[in-house]
């Protein structure tokens, strides 16, 4: 019975083995989503596109509920604004949305890399998608005179091809995602990706961490996530670029779990 058992863990081994390194042709062996964060908090980040209207929703109205009740001293929130933009040649890109999209997406990387705060930065991005959720986008550069920052740093981050080169740096990393990304907003919680989720982000946050103050917020969270119940929609409201279904990735990141059992079990 022991080598029965040993058979069909070998057998199982070698066939997630092929399925591994499949993946592996098609990501790179090294790429990692976000990973857990060193100083503690919970590394959240969101791999997003500026005119995509779910991810204006996103930013809009449930991730800036991480600055209520103290939420975000748990967090290391990261924000990259690429999506579903695609390279083409001589290092330029296209915007699933547009040309507005990818202007945007690079104003949002000058905000960020200007602004490396993230209480610098995320009012501007909130500022811009909110203006994307209500379809008032061609207005974004209000954004500057509503919170008194001065334009000129965007401007020349942008105008010198500085922007440019921190969205290439965005697309690196979001295409090295591991699972691939499926659509935006993705939203990733210590390396682990949401998939569908993605608006319950919350909960996971407060899952994920282990300090031994638990901010208020994470009690309310716990109690809103019971009251959503049977309500949530089960399928993802998201801008899809096309790609593989979402329910593959997380079929992938299971199998490797498995694989992993199989071969402990193996060498015990």
């Amino acid at each position: 019975m022991a080598t029965s058992s040993k058979t069909l863990s070998i057998s199982l081994c070698f066939w997630l083995s092929l399925l591994l390194l499949w993946s592996s042709h098609t990501c790179p062996a090294s790429a990692r989503s976000s990973l857990p964060s060193e100083s503690g908090k919970v590394s959240l980040a969101l791999y997003y596109e500026s005119l995509c209207p779910y991810s204006a929703n996103f930013v809009v109205n449930y991730l800036v509920k991480l600055f209520e009740d103290d939420l975000i001293s748990i967090v290391d929130l990261k924000l990259v604004p690429w999506g579903n933009a695609k390279l083409r040649g001589n290092d330029s890109f296209v915007c699933q949305h547009g040309p507005s999209e990818c202007l945007l997406n690079t104003v949002e990387a000058c905000a960020i890399k200007t602004w490396p705060a993230l209480n610098d930065h995320f009012p501007f991005i909130y500022c811009v998608e909110s203006l994307v959720y209500d379809r008032k986008y061609p207005q974004w550069e209000s954004c500057y005179e509503k919170l008194g920052l001065n334009s000129t740093p965007i401007t020349e981050c942008y105008n010198s091809g500085t922007g440019k080169e921190l969205e290439l740096l965005y697309a690196a990393e979001t295409d090295a995602l591991q699972p691939p990304h499926q659509y935006v907003p993705w939203v990733v919680v210590d390396g682990q990706p949401l998939y569908e989720d993605y608006e319950n982000f919350l909960s996971y946050v407060c899952n994920a961490y282990k300090g031994t103050t638990m901010p208020k917020g994470c009690n309310e969270v716990y109690l809103n996530t019971i009251q959503m119940g049977k309500d949530k929609p089960s399928d993802p409201v998201s801008c899809n670029d096309g790609k593989i279904p979402a329910l593959f990735g997380r079929i992938q990141s299971t199998l490797t779990s498995w694989m992993s059992r199989i071969n402990m079990a193996f060498w015990m």
